[in-house]
């Protein structure tokens, strides 16, 4: 018995020194050779396990309904506007509402009755009957998704700068807007922890998806990282956010709620965006569903051919589909490629040079590339909720 001991002691050296991941079955199989006088093959020494692959990575709502979708704040959600919106759903192919749970600026729009989550004052009871809502929802067969504006958060920026990127005279950091917004970090786990805390409560209320926005650095954060002051370790600003949606996801899917992320519609037609730590396929190969944000209005000179994209709907659309399909080909086929619902334009970019005015048929030109594509989801924004009539969804 003590020769077989050291026997297999000296073979599990052997393997495990090649290969520190090798398995007791391995070492069998080693041990076995040995015996037969064959010479042992070393396992091939493994990669280095990726720490941002999914880990037992499931569709909790397999059996979801086909969403078409509308943006809906939380004064809309809450107020006499909501009829409105229930209406228009009733009457078309339309089946959610993406409601703001965290605002914007950082607010909880609901009383959760969490007492630490209220304990940190960063509630505004905007939504003042949340079981009336769901209970609406419910009787219209309309799906509730929570949408949570994650590092973009002003509220709690101030209170908690330490938990945000500070000056080098001490103040806090905030952008170039009047007012200015704050970003907290993503690197800090307490970030993290927070706002699963409002989505854990947004699941209890009664949402069936979590739909993650601004999971990001600021714009332009390259310009100022070595500058401002704010704990970080040694992953990159990528690996930082793609950290906290992997984690984001283990801690919801238990509960049966999917989890999806807004993203950049340019982040699937680049390399990974750097400097505000955005990479579109480490990011979605861990969400159940991927938003990319595919407003032509958001596309410059030049994108897909189009002198103005805006007013090019279907050609800038179809150029966004194609390019996205393409991003997530490699995640495709490890099994990993989540749904594919863009968010696409119902508002007129005034703004932009050489913009057309939105209406029915430039969305039915945006929804028509999609499904050309192959992407029968959508989700339409219009920041003031006023969606054009008399649609074809």
């Amino acid at each position: 018995m003590e020769i077989l001991l050291a026997s297999l002691a000296l073979i599990w050296g052997n393997v495990t020194a090649a290969n520190p991941d090798a398995t007791f079955e391995q070492l069998v199989q080693a041990s076995l050779n040995a015996k037969n006088a064959v010479a042992i093959v070393q396992p091939t020494p493994s990669q280095e396990k990726d720490p941002l692959a999914p880990v037992n990575k499931m569709d909790p709502q397999k059996d979801a309904p086909v969403i078409k979708g509308i943006y809906a704040t939380a004064h809309s959600a809450g107020g006499s506007r909501l009829s409105t919106l229930v209406k228009l759903l009733d009457d078309t192919e339309l089946n959610s509402l993406v409601i703001d749970v965290k605002d914007d600026w950082g607010y909880i729009t609901w009383e959760t009755g969490n007492a630490e989550l209220d304990a940190m004052g960063t509630t505004q009871k905007i939504i003042g009957n949340m079981p009336g809502l769901m209970t609406t929802l419910n009787e219209h067969n309309i799906y509730p998704i929570g949408r949570i504006v994650v590092f973009k958060d002003t509220i709690l920026a101030k209170k908690k700068p330490e938990w945000s990127f500070v000056n080098p005279d001490g103040t806090l950091w905030g952008n170039g807007k009047n007012p200015p917004d704050s970003f907290v970090n993503p690197y800090n786990k307490e970030v993290w922890d927070y706002n699963i805390a409002v989505a854990k409560e947004a699941v209890k209320a009664g949402f069936k998806e979590i739909q993650f926005d601004y999971v990001r650095f600021p714009e332009g954060f390259e310009k100022r990282a070595d500058i401002l002051k704010y704990t970080k370790d040694e992953r990159s600003r990528i690996d930082a956010v793609a950290s906290f949606v992997k984690y984001a996801k283990e801690q919801l899917q238990p509960l049966g709620v999917r989890v999806s992320v807004d993203i950049f519609g340019y982040a699937a037609s680049v390399p990974a965006a750097e400097g505000i730590g955005q990479d579109f396929e480490k990011i979605s190969q861990n969400v159940d569903v991927i938003a990319p944000m595919i407003y032509p209005s958001h596309y410059s000179t030049g994108w897909f051919g189009s002198k103005v994209p805006d007013a090019a709907p279907f050609v800038t659309i179809d150029g966004a589909s194609k390019d996205t399909t393409k991003k997530l080909e490699a995640i495709d086929k490890k099994g990993w490629k989540p749904i594919v619902r863009p968010w696409i334009q119902d508002f007129t970019a005034s703004w932009v040079p050489g913009y057309i005015k939105y209406g029915k048929h430039e969305v039915e030109e945006q929804i028509r590339a999609l499904k050309e594509n192959g992407v029968n989801e959508f989700l339409l924004w219009n920041a003031n909720n006023n969606y054009t009539p008399g649609v074809n969804y």
